[in-house]
């Protein structure tokens, strides 16, 4: 059965975007899990588990936002919600949207990475 693997953001600045997600993910208990020479960097739990990964584009054109684009981790309470998020403001993400009840049985705040990446932490229940 083919499930997802993990995705990619685009970064312009690979050493400040990988501590910031060295330490926002670190807060899930997730660690880098691969890294190549090209600056390609995936945090997760295992290699046979969904990833996050940030790269410096292959074209070698600046990494830019995708409009529509977001990563959404999925938490197991609201309290894992809000620490998470705050977690990402403290690092220097931009919010966009506080953590609250969005849709009946769909809590979530979202943020933008140093980069401008789009991201959520999320729960339904």
């Amino acid at each position: 059965m083919a499930r997802l693997g993990y995705v990619t953001l685009g970064t312009n600045d690979l050493e400040k975007a990988a501590a910031f997600y060295d330490e926002l993910l670190g807060t899930l208990g997730h660690t880098r899990i691969f890294q190549d020479e090209n600056g390609f960097i995936a945090w997760g739990v295992s290699l046979d588990e969904p990833a996050l990964a940030i790269t410096p584009p292959f074209d070698g054109n600046p990494a830019t936002v995708g409009n529509g684009v977001m990563a959404a981790m999925n938490m197991d309470s609201k309290e894992e919600v809000d620490a998470f998020y705050a977690k990402a403001i403290e690092l220097g993400a931009t919010d966009e949207g506080p953590p609250g009840q969005r849709i009946e049985g769909f809590y979530a705040g979202y943020f933008r990475d140093l980069d401008g990446n789009k991201l959520n932490a999320f729960i339904f229940g």
